[in-house]
């Protein structure tokens, strides 16, 4: 059976924005060095109240322009667990080496005659990493493949997905929840998110809920309806008594609280390894194809035939997503990106040997750093880096290093670009609780931030407009077992900047 999982949505849409709550491990301590601030007193006085010592916390409030000293600076130089800001790393590195147009490559190959809308032989299609291949650019890609002629296929569907290297993890690894979405691991063909989305509606006449499944998958019976209950809706999964321990079936033995109204629930399938074949065999037949064999995994031939490339949306608008939603695949995607053979702007051109890699961007990112940082002194050190996305135990960066990050990127040639990936404070993304909290007024609409959040971490990092005009960067990260209640900290970090104080 399967185990209630806890997501923090801060709003649905199909591109599945995920945050995580899960452990980290405290960052080392390190000296205060010259230079430290004290801790502005509506600073402290929030910590206190959340019972997180002051040097748990690492702080920079500094103007935007490099040449400006900081306003404040507490353990600024101390390499923390930044959770889900690290993504502003891979996003501006990706912005910087591969720039705001890049679009990635999904191809189509044939291995025999086409004639008459029939392809005698196999289709392949090769992923490149895009890393938002949702349902209805799938259809859209499928219904193109027909109108060059491909109606019916007289073979396989093979899926090649060689673009990235495997990543080998368990999905239970991180925090023991293998079918939350977020947990889903990167790869060269990513089919909407290896996600399953259930849509429960409650029908009073036939005192049940019925059940509404997407993506169609190919061999998979998932029931169509559950009783309806008279249970609170708090505990609505739970009370489904969902079993999604079999593949080709999803099962409720339990029941629907009626008062829950319609509700959506999104699960990482069970078999991630066959969730794309089971997809887009599916998709291909729903779009009006025409299958006659099987859908299985393997390389494009050499002596296939190019049949047409389908783009993706560019990398300005993948950042957003990434960074307003903290979608931890599709960070992924761009950061194993950062390493893998560049196929842009020649149709069917095949890529290099080699493939992207967790090793071969961490090495990208590590040559591009001292670079990127500009003429920073003293310089910082470059961040550690396991996936890219922040759902990491290990990756670590400085408050300092952050702050340098966001003053070059606000005058980098795609300054626009990044700024307008941040979600705006108390508006939209995952700084809509700002709001909610009431704690920084002045905050909403005037300053544009990057979360984090693990279990025993809470960061921001982004810009603040104060009263005065200027701008600052803000970056604030807390490392501490009462973490989760130092947001409110954070708040006051922000509000602090934007009152000039």
């Amino acid at each position: 059976m399967f185990r209630k999982p806890v997501l923090c949505f801060r709003r649905w849409l199909i591109a599945l924005a995920f945050c995580a709550t899960a452990g980290a491990q405290a960052a080392p301590k390190a000296p205060p060095r010259a230079g430290e601030s004290a801790l502005p007193p509506v600073i402290a006085a929030a910590l206190a109240k959340a019972r997180v010592p002051a040097d748990a916390i690492s702080l920079l409030v500094a103007p935007v322009e490099e040449n400006r000293a900081p306003r404040l600076r507490h353990q600024a130089d101390m390499p923390v667990n930044p959770a889900s800001v690290m993504k502003l790393v891979t996003t501006y590195a990706g912005l910087d080496l591969l720039g705001a147009d890049y679009t990635w490559k999904t191809s189509f190959y044939a291995d025999g005659p086409l004639a008459d809308g029939v392809l005698n032989g196999n289709l392949y299609i090769r992923g490149g990493g895009d890393p938002k291949l949702v349902l209805e650019r799938i259809d859209a890609m499928f219904r193109a493949l027909q109108a060059r002629g491909v109606r019916e296929v007289h073979g396989d569907l093979v899926l090649d997905n060689s673009f990235f290297a495997p990543v080998a993890r368990d999905p239970a690894e991180f925090d023991g929840e293998p079918l939350r979405p977020y947990n889903s691991a990167p790869d060269g063909l990513l089919v909407n998110f290896k996600a399953l989305i259930l849509t429960f509606t409650p029908d009073g006449g036939s005192r049940t809920a019925h059940i509404k499944s997407e993506p169609p998958m190919a061999g998979v019976a998932i029931d169509a309806s559950v009783p309806l209950s008279s249970a609170p809706c708090g505990d609505w999964q739970n009370g489904l008594q969902a079993d999604f321990a079999d593949p080709a079936r999803v099962h409720f033995a339990g029941g629907y609280p009626a008062k829950c109204g319609a509700r959506v629930w999104p699960v990482a399938y069970a078999e991630p390894a066959s969730y794309a074949r089971r997809v887009l065999a599916a998709m291909f037949v729903s779009a009006g194809g025409v299958l006659q064999g099987g859908a299985r995994e393997g390389p494009v031939p050499g002596s296939a035939r190019w049949l047409m490339d389908a783009p993706s949306l560019p990398l300005s608008a993948i950042i957003a997503d990434v960074n307003k939603y903290s979608n931890n695949v599709m960070a992924q995607q761009i950061f194993l990106t950062l390493s893998a053979p560049d196929t842009r702007d020649v149709p069917g051109k095949r890529p290099a040997q080699g493939q992207g890699s967790q090793a071969g961007s961490r090495q990208v990112i590590a040559a591009w750093w001292p670079l990127a940082m500009g003429l920073a002194r003293p310089a910082v050190p470059p961040p550690v880096l396991e996936n890219g996305s922040g759902l990491s135990r290990d990756e670590r960066i400085t408050a300092a290093g952050l702050g340098q990050l966001l003053r070059r990127a606000a005058v980098h040639p795609q300054a626009a670009v990044f700024l307008n990936s941040l979600s705006v404070a108390g508006m939209d993304g995952t700084t809509l609780g700002m709001r909610a909290r009431g704690l920084a007024p002045d905050a909403i609409g005037n300053a544009r931030l990057k979360t984090g959040t693990l279990r025993d971490v809470v960061a921001i990092a982004g810009y603040a407009t104060g009263r005065s005009g200027q701008r600052y960067v803000v970056v604030g990260v807390v490392n501490h077992p009462n973490a989760g209640a130092a947001r409110p900290a954070l708040d006051a970090v922000v509000e602090w900047a934007i009152k000039d104080q």
